[in-house]
């Protein structure tokens, strides 16, 4: 047994359990953007005399961050080259844009006020329309593997909408470029329909059909 996990084992026993971290626990977390700086300006303002922990370097006060872009070029990076899976998303949303702006041209009359050309916006509605709520997890009683729904956390759920996603874009045929079959199944999920949510859909199926070994969880 390794030293931390001695650590771990006999910090278990004390009622409070102290997380690794080079900060200590009465250090505040930092607010970076702007917004939210204003959003919580009475509760900031308590925190004149308290230590801040050091942002991280990824984090931007720029109105152009986006969390959800952030995450999405860290799911695309392949061996650590970041520039380019920028790049990637990059062509990605200007494809959006450019697909969007052509049918909102082609379109006539009240129909053209109906249709969504931010980029950003159509990622958030597609990522949002890919998140499963629900998961089917084995659970072993009797000999006899269940398979048993449980629900997911936030963060998990977002993972997955993204990774199915890519998934889906990078099994379409390869002669097709990845900023061209992303933005295709952005676009589809974003108006509800296309693989990724035909996906979800079967799993919370398939979630709803084992809901008999719901029990499981807990015995």
């Amino acid at each position: 047994m390794s030293f931390l996990s001695r650590l771990a084992v006999k910090s278990s026993g004390f009622s409070c359990i102290r997380r690794m971290s080079v900060y200590p626990q009465h250090y505040a977390e930092p607010v970076v953007q702007k917004n939210k700086q204003i959003e919580q300006k009475s509760e900031l303002a308590k925190l004149h005399h308290v230590p801040i922990k050091a942002a991280v370097n990824k984090a931007s006060d720029t109105v152009f961050h986006d969390d959800t872009k952030e995450k999405m070029v860290n799911y695309i990076t392949k061996k650590g080259n970041s520039a380019l899976a920028r790049s990637l998303l990059s062509k990605t949303m200007e494809l959006i844009k450019r697909t969007q702006t052509e049918h909102m041209n082609l379109a006539k009359g009240d129909d053209k006020d109906k249709i969504n050309t931010n980029a950003e916006t159509l990622l958030k509605q597609a990522v949002e329309n890919c998140r499963p709520l629900l998961q089917v997890t084995a659970i072993k009683r009797g000999g006899v593997n269940y398979q048993v729904p449980v629900p997911i956390t936030t963060k998990r759920s977002y993972f997955l909408a993204m990774k199915w996603l890519l998934e889906a874009a990078r099994e379409k045929e390869r002669k097709v470029s990845l900023p061209e079959k992303l933005a295709w199944e952005i676009l589809d999920a974003a108006h509800g329909q296309g693989r990724v949510v035909k996906r979800k859909d079967d799993l919370h199926r398939q979630c709803e059909s084992n809901r008999a070994y719901a029990h499981y969880r807990w015995s």
